[in-house]
């Protein structure tokens, strides 16, 4: 038996936005890890840096459980891990070195260290894990408890420096295919009253699942160091004994989905909704999908009748245009349609949407607001297209990135590479339309004195107050951004 210390390296606190908005949920990919570890028998303690306030308390825990083997095992189901926020970066740099620092060898698991071995290596981890790694983690203890059962380098997913120094890399480790196995995630070593706690703001408790690995489809900028093309899916009662077991222990009010796309697989939703409803089981949920999909027949209504209350899109963009470019694989009219038949359902829906990508003009980008005007989303998020290692996006642009070639935050929103407009364009352009998304749903207009007269009509309401302030501010900001395409637009032609 090894006494190991796992943990991840996303602090919520480090990332003022989310912060604000403090919807946490736990490290699902190291709660997995963790849970798989003990079922081979091993002794497993937790660092959930989620809510932690640095990385103080990992040198605390470290001092505490005074582990055989400390892991760094990112969340590969929290999109942002995937992304690398340069804060987060330097977060798990310094565990690393507080893990040597204590003699104790420290293995790094993650879509970042995949990517970048070297970066992780040379700040003193032992070992990087490639790809997905419960079962590279588990073989990697055995075989460092037994080191005469099987050496090192035979163990697939494994990237070190031997004695000599070299690098080595065992090689890929083929994915899970059967995710039925898996124990379910290590709960019980959550401090669940603290999420319970943070969420009471929002007058509902949250817990997080995920009944997929992996995404089939193709679209150029979406990187996929874990799992590559290749998805599996949870059978729809193997989720369902999950999520009951869920709602006895710690009576979840509303559950977050965090697949890449929930019901991937054609008739998976019906049964999953015939399941949860038989065993009196529905319990309100958001979840992510693809337009295309949302169209096969019967897939709004099984969403509905699961329990789902929130779906979020990547609409991406309002332009076929860009969709093609992007190898979306939907079209425009599908968002349309899919976004109609939501709403008839009752379920409200958001779209992600995407600015900056190769070749856009401001055409594509008045199509993506006006895509926003016409559908009404219960909300968006907005972003800037990342290149991120390993996709045909980031090769095309390799040569025009600079030397940030991370976000340091969510809302950093900083063009990595010569993209079609600046930064601050873009950054403007964040405001404008989401002062213009907020006005809408409040009023149905942008029109000051519409939201002057809301205000005035309910003295003392702050979200009345704070959209007469958009509405105020809203015309110098379109001026401005106007202005600064026209000047970005002639400077380019000039160049």
């Amino acid at each position: 038996m090894t006494r190991v210390l796992l943990g991840q390296s996303y602090f919520l606190h480090f990332d003022p936005k989310l912060w604000q908005a403090m919807q946490p949920y736990p490290p699902l990919g190291t709660l997995y890890a963790a849970s798989y570890l003990r079922e081979r028998g091993h002794e497993v303690g937790l660092f959930d840096a989620m809510l932690s306030a640095s990385e103080d308390e990992w040198a605390a825990a470290l001092d505490r459980q005074r582990p055989d083997v400390a892991v760094i095992f990112e969340d590969n189901f929290n999109y942002l891990s995937k992304m690398c926020l340069l804060r987060m970066r330097e977060a798990g740099l310094r565990m690393i070195e507080m893990a040597r620092e204590r003699g104790c060898p420290i293995v790094v698991c993650g879509a970042d260290a995949t990517d970048h071995p070297d970066i992780y290596l040379g700040h003193g981890a032992a070992f990087v894990i490639r790809g997905e790694g419960e079962v590279t983690l588990a073989e990697l203890l055995d075989a460092l408890a037994s080191p005469a059962s099987r050496p090192l380098a035979e163990v697939p997913g494994l990237i070190f420096r031997d004695a000599a120094g070299q690098l080595v890399d065992t090689g890929a480790r083929p994915p899970l295919r059967d995710l039925d196995t898996l124990p379910f995630p290590a709960w019980d070593l959550v401090d669940v009253d603290r999420y319970r706690s943070a969420w009471a703001r929002h007058g509902r408790f949250s817990m997080n699942m995920v009944t997929t690995r992996g995404c089939p489809f193709h679209c150029n900028w979406c990187a996929k160091p874990i799992w590559g093309q290749r998805h599996a899916v949870r059978s729809p009662a193997n989720v369902v004994a999950e999520l009951e077991w869920l709602r006895a222990t710690w009576g979840p009010e509303h559950i977050s989905f965090v697949d890449d796309i929930f019901g991937l697989k054609p008739g998976w939703l019906r049964e999953f909704a015939d399941l949860v409803r038989g065993r009196n089981a529905v319990t309100p949920f958001k979840c992510l999908n693809r337009a295309d999909l949302l169209l096969r027949d019967g897939e709004v209504e099984a969403l509905r009748d699961a329990g789902c209350d929130m779906v979020w899109m990547g609409a991406e963009s309002g332009s076929q245009k860009i969709l093609d470019a992007m190898d979306k694989g939907t079209q425009v009219e599908q968002i349309r349609e899919a976004a109609a038949r939501l709403r008839a359902a009752g379920i409200r829906f958001g779209f992600f949407l995407q600015f900056g990508y190769p070749g856009e003009d401001r055409s594509d980008i008045e199509a993506t607001r006006r895509l926003v005007r016409d559908c009404q989303p219960d909300d968006i998020g907005i972003s800037v297209s990342y290149p991120l290692p390993g996709t045909p996006f980031y090769e095309r642009v390799r040569m025009e990135l600079g030397a940030k070639r991370n976000w340091s935050d969510s809302a950093d929103l900083a063009m990595l590479y010569r993209g079609p407009f600046s930064t601050r364009f873009y950054r403007r352009l964040h405001t404008v339309v989401h002062k213009e998304y907020r006005l809408r749903r409040a009023a149905g207009t942008v029109a000051p004195i519409a939201h002057v007269a809301r205000a005035v009509r309910r003295p003392g309401s702050r979200e009345a107050l704070g959209r007469m302030r958009d509405a105020l501010t809203l015309p110098l900001d379109q001026l401005v951004l106007a202005g600064m395409a026209r000047l970005e637009r002639s400077s380019a032609r000039s160049g």
